[in-house]
């Protein structure tokens, strides 16, 4: 495998691997604007994007979009984040070309039919719908807003249903100009590929994206707090956090090794204790959520009402005892699953794409292989405890829906983890 990056003169970023033992490619245009690249009256713009997208350009409808990546068997897709929005195609290796249009054609030339976007706001209000009758999906809703409120950080990628409802054409459009530029994109490309043939693919297809420096996007300032919602549910779903470690913060290796020893897998601490010995989750788990310029730590579980009082205190001195007692095997565990986790995802065209756009838009290169396995084996114990205390000194956030009475109170919390 050999990986080469390039820029245009425009300013576009390429990257391409080379993977001559698989029969696919895959292609992406990975634009450094999410949801917190949006002002107030923007919320869901970005998502709103994604959408519109596959409706229609100058030269293809939304039909021929469709149909010209399914007629060769391949898969078009897209999706919304906080930082970053991404379009991309996986196709037959003899098919690149056709990607290549595709994508840069739906990045320079949509249309934004005004029939094509009133039907696409009813399933983008219908999505928002389905996000709200789905309590753990909701919820992480909610936990974000807490964690950044009153900031674009904090708001729901989806959009709210009025700003959704009120949003015109030429705040699209405009988003789309200020953000959707050569210096703000990535265009990634893996598999069975040349890279001189890519770049000129590239340098043909997305020659009229727009050179302009975008907007910088707001800092996140964590606040934390507590949001509850009481609804008629058989289980209460909560979230608990706290602010945590940036993508280029020294702990940040050691802070994804404990959330893994913490709460990763079936043998984790939190699955081994709360739902084996004690049986009171079905699911539990912890995450992290790096960010450019923080991040949060979190932990899910969704349990009954009458669980609820023991769970929250059970989680809670998990939560002590790994800042003191975790051990060597945890952490040769916590190793194997995270190296198995990034060497896998290196089989996948789709993944390869996504992690040599990230880390060319987080770190401004491309971060061998050898040098994340050696900096995931160089974490210590030491360095978990020290990254856990840093996390769980923090200001919690929480949120909480469903049957809430017996989940305790943010003040309670805090005070139970300052003990």
């Amino acid at each position: 495998m050999s990986i080469r990056v390039s820029t245009l003169p425009s300013g576009l970023t390429v990257v391409t691997e080379q993977m001559d033992r698989v029969e696919t490619v895959s292609l992406g245009a990975y634009v450094g604007a999410g949801t917190r690249n949006e002002t107030e009256a923007e919320n869901g713009a970005s998502h709103f994007l994604e959408h519109m997208a596959f409706k229609g350009t100058e030269r293809r409808t939304a039909t021929a979009i469709a149909e010209a990546v399914e007629d060769v068997g391949g898969h078009i897709n897209a999706y919304t984040a906080r930082e970053q929005t991404a379009y991309y195609v996986k196709l037959l290796k003899e098919d690149l070309a056709l990607g290549a249009d595709i994508i840069g054609d739906i990045l320079t030339h949509s249309t934004f039919a005004p029939e094509e976007l009133e039907r696409e706001r009813g399933v983008i209000l219908q999505e928002i719908g389905q996000a709200n009758d789905t309590p753990d999906d909701i919820v992480f809703d909610h936990f974000q807003e807490t964690a950044y409120p009153d900031q674009p950080m904090g708001r729901p990628t989806l959009g709210r249903e009025a700003g959704i409802k009120d949003m015109k054409r030429d705040v699209l459009t405009g988003y789309m100009r200020r953000h959707y530029t050569t210096g703000n994109t990535v265009v990634a490309a893996a598999g069975n590929l040349d890279h001189d043939r890519t770049l000129a693919l590239i340098t043909e297809h997305f020659a009229d994206l727009p050179q302009s420096t975008p907007p910088k996007a707001v800092p996140g300032l964590y606040g934390g707090g507590e949001f509850r919602e009481g609804r008629d549910l058989d289980q209460v779903h909560i979230v608990l956090g706290f602010p945590a470690m940036a993508y280029n913060d020294p702990d940040f290796y050691p802070s994804m090794l404990m959330s893994t020893l913490l709460g990763g897998g079936m043998s984790s601490r939190l699955f081994q204790e709360i739902r084996e010995r004690r049986g009171l989750v079905y699911s539990i788990y912890s995450f992290t959520a790096p960010a450019l310029d923080g991040g949060l730590f979190g932990i899910y579980a969704g349990t009954g009402e009458e669980e609820a009082k023991e769970l929250v205190p059970v989680t809670l001195e998990e939560l002590r005892r790994v800042q003191v007692d975790a051990n060597e095997d945890e952490l040769r565990r916590a190793r194997a699953q995270t190296k198995a986790g990034l060497l896998m995802s290196l089989e996948s065209t789709g993944s390869r794409c996504e992690q040599l756009a990230r880390q060319i838009q987080v770190f401004g290169r491309i971060v061998p292989v050898a040098e994340t396995v050696a900096k995931i084996e160089a974490v210590t114990l030491a360095d978990i405890r020290r990254a856990a205390s840093r996390i769980f000194r923090g200001r919690p956030t929480l949120a909480a829906l469903g049957p809430t009475d017996h989940v305790p109170h943010l003040v309670d919390i805090a005070d139970r983890l300052a003990a």
